[in-house]
C-alpha cells in the first residue's frame, strides 16, 4: 500500500506563534509507515498558492496549511476540483475556517486530525471571481478588513481596537440585490456571505451556515443605535445574531449587488477593491477538505469562556434589577405611611 503523501506550506509571519516546534513534532504524531511529507515556507504573498498548484500538478494526496485564513485561502483556491485535499494547522489571528470545521486549535490536536485523513468533498463561494471559503463581503467587516490589514499588530485586540474606532465614524451605504429575477434595495451596515459560519474568534455572522448545503448564508445588518452594538457583539458570540431586530438573514445560490460607489470588499479577512457591481455565487462540492469527524464532540474553550460571562453578566444584571425593583417597593411603602 503506497503512503499518503503530505505537503505543509507554512507561513513564516501569520498569527503569533512559533511554527517551528510544530514542524519538529510533525515525527512524533504522524505515522511514518502510513505517511510521507515535505515541507515548504512561504516568503511572499501568492507563494502558498504556487506551491498548492505545484503540489496538486504533481498529485500530493493533501496539502496542509499552516497559518492563517490568508494562508488557507491561497492554499485552497490552488486546489479546487482537483483530487488534492486541503488541510489546516490553525496558527492565524482568527482561523475562521478551522474552527467551522471543528479543527482544534492547538497545533498538536490538529495534527491528530489530519492523521485519521477524513477527507469530505465541501462548497465554496466566488466573489467577482476570487474564490473565497469561509465568508465574503463589503460595508463595515470589509472596511474593518482594510484597517486590520494595514495595522502593524495582528490578534484579537487590534482587531476589537480597530471595530470600536471605526464604527464611531463608518456610514451605513445603500445596496440593491438581485436574487433570482427580484430586486430589492437596503440601507446597511454590512452584507455578509457566509459559506461558513463564523469571521474568525468564534465570531459567528453566520450561525446556520452549512459547507455542504450547496447555498450561501446571507446576512444583513441595518442601521442601528450604538447603543445597540454590545448586544449584537454577545449575539456573535453565543451563535443568536439573526435573532436580532436589526438583522436579516436568507439563504441563496447566487446574488448580484449593486451598489452607488466603488469601495472595499473582503473573501475571507483579505481586502479587495471592487466596482459598483458584485456578483457572487456558491461552488457546490467544489474542494476536498481533511475534517473532523468528531468535530460535535469538540467543544470550543473560546465558546464555552463567552457563554459563562454572559450568563454572569445576566444575572448579575437581574440581580441589580431585583434589588433595584426592592429598594423601590421599600420606598413607596414608607412614602405611603408618610402620606397617612
Amino acid at each position: 500500500m503506497s503512503k499518503i503523501r503530505l505537503l505543509f506550506i507554512a507561513n513564516p509571519i501569520s498569527g503569533t506563534r512559533d511554527k517551528g516546534p510544530i514542524i519538529k513534532s510533525l515525527p512524533s504524531i504522524l505515522d511514518p509507515d502510513k505517511f510521507e511529507w515535505h515541507i515548504e515556507w512561504t516568503d511572499h504573498r501568492g507563494h502558498a498558492a504556487e506551491l498548492a498548484r505545484e503540489a496538486s500538478a504533481n498529485e500530493v494526496d493533501v496539502c496542509v496549511a499552516i497559518g492563517g485564513d490568508g494562508t488557507v485561502n491561497e492554499v485552497a483556491r490552488s486546489l479546487r476540483h482537483s483530487e488534492t485535499a486541503l488541510a489546516i494547522i490553525p496558527m492565524g489571528s482568527g482561523n475562521g475556517l478551522a474552527r467551522h470545521l471543528g479543527i482544534p486549535m492547538d497545533p498538536e490536536g490538529a495534527l491528530k486530525v489530519l492523521a485519521k485523513c477524513d477527507i469530505k468533498p465541501l462548497d465554496y463561494g466566488m466573489i467577482n471571481d476570487i474564490p473565497f471559503f469561509c465568508t465574503c463581503g463589503m460595508g463595515f467587516d470589509a472596511f474593518i478588513s482594510e484597517k486590520f490589514a494595514g495595522s502593524g499588530k495582528r490578534g484579537l485586540r487590534t482587531y476589537v481596537d480597530n471595530v470600536l474606532r471605526g464604527g464611531l465614524s463608518y456610514e451605513p451605504e445603500t445596496y440593491e440585490l438581485e436574487i433570482d429575477g427580484r430586486a430589492k434595495n437596503y440601507k446597511a451596515f454590512l452584507i455578509a456571505c457566509g459559506n461558513a459560519s463564523q469571521y474568525g474568534n468564534n465570531f459567528y455572522i453566520a450561525p446556520q451556515a452549512s459547507m455542504s448545503d450547496g447555498l450561501l448564508d446571507v446576512t444583513i445588518i441595518e442601521p442601528m443605535n450604538v447603543l445597540g452594538a454590545p448586544q449584537l457583539v454577545m449575539q456573535m458570540l453565543n451563535k443568536t445574531i439573526d435573532t436580532n431586530a436589526h438583522v436579516k438573514t436568507f439563504q441563496c445560490k447566487s446574488m448580484h449587488i449593486h451598489r452607488a460607489q466603488a469601495g472595499v470588499i473582503h473573501y475571507d479577512g483579505e481586502p479587495a477593491e471592487a466596482g459598483e457591481e458584485i456578483d457572487i455565487q456558491l461552488v457546490p462540492k467544489g474542494l476536498r477538505v481533511v475534517v473532523n469527524e468528531n468535530a460535535n464532540k469538540d467543544v470550543a474553550p473560546f465558546t464555552h469562556a463567552i457563554q459563562e460571562l454572559y450568563d454572569q453578566v445576566t444575572s448579575d444584571i437581574k440581580s441589580q434589577q431585583r434589588k433595584l425593583l426592592e429598594i423601590n417597593k421599600n420606598l413607596l411603602s414608607r412614602i405611603l405611611q408618610r402620606e397617612q
